[in-house]
């Protein structure tokens, strides 16, 4: 097969629709809160964004493949957002719990093991009325 112009657009498109299915993968495991997996894909991500840039350089695209490729993009950009937007969400839900970590901490240093220990009123302070 040779290369051919349209064949050279086809692939770049094609390489941009690739990235739009992962990304649109990536945005399922975003919602479903699955970090691992998440990270897992985005590793492969950068990888595929880092080959279709190179693609891109080495070929010019003619309007219509341009236009496609904008729609392309514009649609992996939205979602590109929408899994920040749950990551910003899940760092902060991860400072929230390092807060109460935190001050748990300092607490049971404060206290040690007598602010663990639970007292009855009536058998430290006497029953009955005075």
């Amino acid at each position: 097969m040779t290369d051919t112009p349209e064949a050279s657009q086809e692939a770049v498109i094609a390489g941009y629709q690739a990235l739009l299915a992962r990304s649109e993968r990536m945005l399922a495991l975003a919602r479903e809160a699955d970090w691992s997996a998440l990270v897992d894909q985005e590793a492969d991500y950068v990888q595929q964004v880092e080959r279709i840039a190179e693609l891109d350089a080495r070929h010019a695209l003619e309007r219509e493949a341009q236009n496609r490729k904008a729609e392309l993009l514009e649609r992996i950009l939205e979602n590109d957002l929408e899994v920040r937007r749950h990551l910003m969400q899940r760092r902060d839900e991860l400072g929230e719990l390092i807060g109460t970590s935190r001050r748990q901490r300092d607490l049971q240093r404060a206290y040690g093991n007598a602010g663990a220990q639970v007292f009855k009123a009536a058998s430290r302070f006497g029953q009955g009325p005075m």
